[in-house]
């Protein structure tokens, strides 16, 4: 039998179960079978592979750690090959593959000992003991935490001869505790034996004894996680909600937030045990501890915890509400140009904002739904480059930025059931496999017609918050959810005007909630007004983007560029791809004329695949007359390559463009649905209740009022059409 060199419990060996993890093997031996599943072992880098890194585990094996077991992206990884590493084995497999685990340790230093694997032996051996020093010498050795290095050698010594002179001395006992998780082999049964019951326990640093002081006899001033950097080495008290508590292999770590931050509070009652077993996440407490820093960042070191009730915990609530409200909420900020439409919208803006920086400060993730359109998508990135920059200065983890935030683009224009209910499933399932609370709902450029309510509705069932930031946003809509951005609320605001959108685009809108989400992000984005703009932009937002660098014809490239690659693979966000597209292209930035980057050839072909399909279009035309209203009829299923680009929504305003000298209005007509496009405003609404009437059993309805979209009965197609080119043209 042997001794744990951590915690000193009687083994067959030299590591105990618990703290297997706490050490760095050396593999020493030649086949993938000797390696043992759960252990730390050093190694190397060997390559690199599009899936993950090669790493060699000893002078003879080799394992795969794939790229789905990292903190960071692959391509963010800065390891070279031949770099010292450190993995854990997870598995390895009959055929000899090793399949490795990411250790968020990297350095000799940062585990708590180091063993000898070498099949030869009977067991894990020291490396001390292997070099001809004798097992004693070299517990001893590894027994030495991270703190106590830092010591001299008489304070060492002074330490093993006298354990009770770690209680007197408690902040070199609690530095020493925090560093490796575990006090010293032996310790802990030392001072328990000489505590007196009136001792504070010294939790989450020590462990000495669970003797706690009465929590009346605590005298603490009630304070808040944003003031603790100021508080080092005082005794607090905090009132919050926990958060999480995680058991570590010495202490429980609670992570306490109370609305102005969150931090890690350690309590201990021995080693590997729940400490505060009576308290779970969500609990709403008063804790009682010394704030320290631990490597850099700020620990209290619980004295005391209880659950708060009654009007007690009324009061906390209030409180922590109040302080993340305050903290969340922007100051109104200037908007990024004049424009009188928004003039309306500071505090909509301010409201949007704060609730997308609360759900940041809460670790709520924050999905922004956008339709598949250059105006959803470049609306939708503007809120994240705002909110991106925020997410990493919340999180520490590397790829916090994907976890926390997503863009999901809407291949229609209408949130519908189908829509609402993938996105249940998902964050259902998130919050019971990862206890991943429910996320924020942003809509941008989609969700502000009442055809969209059924799917807002649905995700109120479970309590999930919503944002709609439109050009249009119905009374309805404004009901429902919790917060609005729209400058007005009639659909028709949504039809072309000589074929220009009458009124703001969506990007516009999105991009001054952007500004007040994070105020620092408006050198960069103030160009994205002027993409949203199908034909020339106003002129305040021109001038935005030209003081960006962006000229006129660079703008259009961007345009252009975003329209095409947002038909492709439509429900993926495409983050990279937009980003380059959308902040990369400064014409300032690129030396000949002739190669404006990545836009430009993009830009390319989108013009020559819609150059194409308008003009097939235009040449199978069917112009009908009625009343002195031209309206040229477009069979989508006959003369358009539906599966290929253009989508029939671009291609029809595009045609309205083209045509606006030579006709009134334009219907699409596909199976079982029509395409209603006009150069004077048109009611969809209205026009499908007026064929509905004529024709009552054809299942007309208005599907969609953005894309002025009307839905029918297949097999009363020509009835339909019939019935709504009059109707159109009454209308016009």
């Amino acid at each position: 039998m042997g001794s744990c060199i951590i915690c000193g419990t009687s083994v067959d060996g030299k590591i105990c179960d618990i703290h297997q993890e706490d050490v760095a093997f050396e593999f020493r031996g030649t086949r993938p079978g000797q390696l043992t599943p759960g252990r730390y072992y050093k190694g190397s880098v060997d390559g690199f592979a599009e899936f993950g890194v090669f790493v060699d585990i000893g002078d003879s094996v080799t394992g795969l750690l794939h790229e789905s077991e990292l903190d960071q992206r692959l391509d963010n990884l800065d390891w070279e090959p031949g770099d010292t590493v450190y993995v854990q084995v997870k598995n390895v497999r009959d055929n000899g593959n090793i399949d490795l685990g990411w250790s968020i340790r990297q350095s000799d230093r940062e585990f708590r000992g180091k063993l000898i694997d070498d099949p030869e032996f009977d067991g894990p051996k020291l490396p001390e003991n292997v070099d001809g020093q004798t097992d004693d010498q070299s517990t001893e050795d590894e027994q030495t935490t991270d703190a106590e290095e830092e010591e001299t050698d008489e304070q060492a010594t002074e330490d093993e001869q006298d354990p009770g002179h770690h209680q007197a001395e408690e902040t070199t006992e609690s530095e020493s505790v925090a560093s490796t998780g575990q006090p010293e082999a032996g310790e802990v049964r030392s001072r328990q034996a000489d505590s007196e019951p009136e001792t504070i326990s010294e939790t989450g640093g020590a462990g000495a004894a669970a003797v706690q002081k009465p929590a009346e006899e605590i005298e603490a001033e009630l304070v808040t996680v944003d003031s603790l950097e100021d508080l080092v080495g005082e005794v607090v008290e905090l009132k919050g909600v926990i958060e999480s508590a995680r058991q570590t292999s010495g202490p429980t770590v609670f992570e306490l937030a109370d609305g102005t931050g969150t931090v890690d509070c350690a309590a201990f009652e021995e080693a590997g045990v729940r400490a505060y077993p009576e308290i779970d996440e969500d609990d709403v407490v008063r804790l009682t501890g010394e704030v320290r820093r631990r490597r850099g960042e700020l620990q209290v070191e619980t004295e005391d915890l209880i659950e708060l009730d009654g009007d007690e915990r009324e009061e906390a609530v209030e409180r922590m509400e109040a302080s993340l409200t305050e903290k969340a909420r922007p100051a109104a900020v200037e908007p990024l140009t004049d424009d009188e439409t928004l003039a309306d919208l500071t505090d909509a803006f301010r409201d949007a904002a704060g609730a997308i920086r609360r759900a940041v400060f809460e670790d709520r993730p924050v999905i922004v739904r956008h339709s598949a359109t250059a105006d959803g998508y470049v609306a939708g990135a503007a809120i994240e480059r705002a909110t991106l920059p925020l997410i990493r200065e919340q999180h520490s983890r590397s790829d916090a930025e994907y976890h926390y935030f997503d863009r999901r683009p809407l291949e229609g224009d209408v949130y519908e059931m189908d829509d609402a209910t993938k996105d249940v499933t998902t964050m259902l399932g998130n919050r019971e496999r990862h206890d991943e609370q429910l996320p924020l709902y942003v809509f941008a450029a989609v969700g502000g017609t009442r055809e969209s309510l059924d799917g807002l509705e649905f995700l109120d069932i479970y309590d999930a918050d919503r944002i709609v930031v439109d050009t249009v946003a119905e009374p309805e809509i404004a009901e429902e959810v919790e917060t609005v951005v729209s400058p007005n609320t009639d659909p028709a605001s949504l039809t072309t005007v000589d074929g220009q959108l009458d009124g703001p685009t969506a990007t516009t809108i999105a991009a001054n909630v952007a500004i007040h989400v994070d105020e620092d992000v408006r050198d960069d984005i103030q160009h994205l007004p002027a993409v949203s703009f199908w034909e020339e932009a106003p002129e305040a937002y021109a001038e935005a983007a030209s003081d960006a660098g962006y000229d006129a014809e660079t703008i259009a490239d961007i345009r252009d560029a975003v329209a095409l690659e947002a038909y492709y693979q439509s429900y993926e966000d495409k983050r990279q791809l937009i980003a380059d597209l959308l902040f990369e292209g400064r014409a300032s930035d690129v030396d000949d004329e002739d190669a404006r980057g990545l836009a430009a050839h993009v830009s390319e072909q989108f013009r020559s695949k819609l150059d194409i399909a308008v003009d097939t279009a235009e040449a199978n035309f069917d112009v009908q007359t009625v009343e002195g209203v031209d309206v040229a009829v477009l069979d989508t299923e006959a003369f358009t390559h539906r599966f290929d680009f253009p989508p029939t929504a671009l291609l029809l305003d595009e045609l309205l463009r083209r045509q606006r000298e030579d006709v009134d209005a334009i219907v699409g007509v596909a199976e079982d649905e029509l395409h209603l496009r006009s150069q004077h405003e048109l009611d969809v609404r209205a026009v499908a209740d007026d064929v509905a009437e004529v024709h009552p059993d054809a299942g007309v309805e208005a599907g969609s009022t953005r894309s002025q979209q009307l839905t029918f009965l297949a097999g009363r197609r020509t009835e339909v059409l019939d019935a709504t080119v009059e109707t159109v043209a009454d209308h016009v």
